[in-house]
This record gives structure tokens, C-alpha cells and sequence, in this order.
């Protein structure tokens, strides 16, 4: 099993920045990617960014030249710096860790999620 832990989540008024952490732990070899995702209120848990063992990373469009996620594989911690924040990136934020354990199996593995409220 993988443990996430989140943290960083709160109220910005847009415009403004705030940066995400997830902090991983427990059975965390062979951690393919990590990532995160959002779920607004009545809308899909979908991916806003991901990053690969080997540093590849993935963005939504939505988020692309404002967000940047990295991460610090000495603390197995994965970041999302969020800047030029906007009312639409309200949600709760959720760290995801992906496994392939054998050919065609996939394995996620959920933080608890942590709100993101971007509001004047």
C-alpha cells in the first residue's frame, strides 16, 4: 500500500499563487507516476497534472504556463506550484500514485484531497 499525504490547500484570492504538497510513503517502489487531480462541486474528478519517475510531466490545458508540479524523489514528496490562480481552479485537490503491476493492470492510490478555494 501507498500512503499520501496532502497539505497546502486554503483560500487565495485570484490572481494569487499557492503551492501543493504530497508526501508519500509506505510501499512506494515502483511508483510509476504521481499526479494531481481536481473535483469541483457536481463535476468529475479530473487530471491537472503528472509527473513520471523519470521527470516527464503532463498538464491540462486549462492549467498550462500557470501550474508546475515537480518532485523531490529523496523525500518521495511530489509539489504543484499553482500561480495566476482563478475562481475556476476552485476544488478539492486530490494527489494521486500509479502503479503497473503487471502488463494491462493498473493500481491508483488516493490522498484525502485538500480544498483549493480561489475567491475575492
Amino acid at each position: 500500500q501507498v500512503q499520501l499525504v496532502e497539505s497546502g490547500g486554503g483560500l487565495v484570492q485570484p490572481g494569487g499563487s499557492l503551492r501543493l504538497s504530497c508526501a508519500a510513503s509506505g510501499s512506494i517502489f515502483s511508483i510509476d507516476s504521481m499526479g494531481w487531480y481536481r473535483q469541483g462541486p457536481g463535476k468529475q474528478r479530473d487530471l491537472v497534472a503528472s509527473i513520471t519517475t523519470g521527470g516527464i510531466t503532463d498538464y491540462v490545458d486549462s492549467v498550462k504556463g500557470r501550474f508546475t508540479i515537480s518532485r523531490d524523489n529523496a523525500k518521495n514528496t511530489v509539489y504543484l506550484q499553482m500561480n495566476s490562480l482563478k475562481p475556476e481552479d476552485t476544488a478539492v485537490y486530490y494527489c494521486n500514485a500509479r502503479k503497473y503491476p503487471r502488463i494491462g493492470v493498473r493500481v491508483d492510490y488516493w490522498g484525502q484531497g485538500t480544498q483549493v478555494t480561489v475567491s475575492s
